[in-house]
């Protein structure tokens, strides 16, 4: 399938997938598409299509970006969900360079002077090169979540990484997500219980005191909002 080719079916999806269920989003991303991925950051969204792909398909690749910086919890998470869905396999990216490394070459706390050059190190960079492997991959982003996600489609070409991409809960609200969980009993990250919405990085994530954005935790003090992995 040529580029036109995937932008035209992109574009018709979209609208035949606008009122279809996550589950029959996942269902034919990963019929059309054998050679398929899903991006876990292990938050609620990604725990919620961890469920529901296990339950459609178990043996998909699903990797995660691990940058050296995650919090215990977010382990944590990986580790329990790995045991109540034992068919399913995390795959680990890891960053070409240490946090040493990156130290040495651009300086301590580079996520304080840099925060856009040390997501693109440890974060843009390899998924980059973990996706490059295949024709389309699922994410959990939603509508909702950000400003810059107000446009997103079920299903799009990403021209950024060039390939297909479908976001199955793109539709959905933040309470629909957490319906989910507890309705299915999805182990999730506790994090979220101590007023952490949107969790990435140690280092650039903090709690979200009541009244602020969802995402007002994450590189709070600058006005970066993504780390680069979405558009």
């Amino acid at each position: 399938m040529n580029l036109l080719e995937k932008e035209a079916l992109a574009a018709q999806k979209a609208i035949e997938l606008e009122d279809a269920t996550p589950e029959a989003i996942i269902q034919y991303a990963i019929e059309t598409f054998p050679n398929i991925t899903f991006a876990c950051s292990f938050g609620a969204e990604d725990v919620v299509l961890v469920d529901m792909i296990q339950k459609v398909n178990p043996n998909i690749d699903i990797f995660y970006l691990d940058t050296d910086f995650h919090f215990e919890e977010t382990l944590q998470t990986r580790d329990a969900l790995a045991e109540r869905y034992p068919n399913i396999r995390y795959v680990q990216v890891k960053p070409e360079i240490t946090p040493e490394e990156q130290a040495a070459q651009f300086g301590d706390e580079l996520w304080k002077n840099d925060p856009n050059q040390c997501c693109n190190i440890r974060k843009v960079q390899p998924l980059t090169k973990i996706l490059s492997q295949y024709e389309c991959w699922i994410t959990g982003i939603r509508r909702d979540q950000a400003p810059t996600r107000a446009n997103s489609k079920k299903a799009e070409y990403d021209y950024k990484f060039g390939l297909m991409k479908f976001n199955p809960l793109a539709s959905w609200t933040n309470e629909d997500v957490w319906n989910y969980i507890r309705e299915n009993n999805v182990p999730y990250n506790p994090l979220h219980d101590r007023n952490y919405p949107s969790i990435g990085c140690t280092h650039c994530t903090r709690q979200v005191m009541p009244g602020e954005d969802p995402r007002a935790g994450r590189w709070s003090g600058n006005d970066k909002t993504e780390c680069g992995l979405h558009k």
